[in-house]
């Protein structure tokens, strides 16, 4: 499973942007996939994962009421709005996809992951 997010940038506090995270291969091994962002000098930390199935949607508590994601299967690609962006919101943002059957909402719960795509949130 080959997986590319897109959409980072440069935005000021307050504004939106929406990744993509698209996915390629084996994809039909995959059950959850989740976006994580890591900061400089921080862990990578969970920020939302969905089921392929569109079940089951988990987000971190620093991100509810801010970010929603969604996936279209279809396009088999992935999607984080993230809206009221804050400048700790910064970070290189990371999708990743799973075999297992629950969004887990740690790093080593998954085993495909794609390079990641930089979002730096401006004060």
């Amino acid at each position: 499973v080959q997986l590319q997010a897109s959409g980072g940038g440069l935005v000021q506090a307050g504004g939106s942007l929406r990744l993509s995270c698209a996915a390629s291969g084996s994809t039909s091994s995959t059950y959850i996939m989740s976006w994580f962002r890591q900061a400089p000098g921080k862990e990578r930390e969970f920020v939302a994962g969905v089921a392929r199935s569109g079940g089951a949607i988990a987000l971190g508590d620093s991100v509810k009421g801010r970010f929603t994601i969604s996936i279209d299967n279809a396009k088999n690609t992935m999607y984080l709005q993230m809206n009221s962006l804050k400048p700790e919101d910064t970070a290189v943002y990371y999708c990743a996809a799973s075999a297992k059957f629950r969004v887990e909402m740690t790093p080593r719960g998954y085993e495909y992951w794609g390079p990641g795509t930089l979002v730096t949130v401006s004060s």
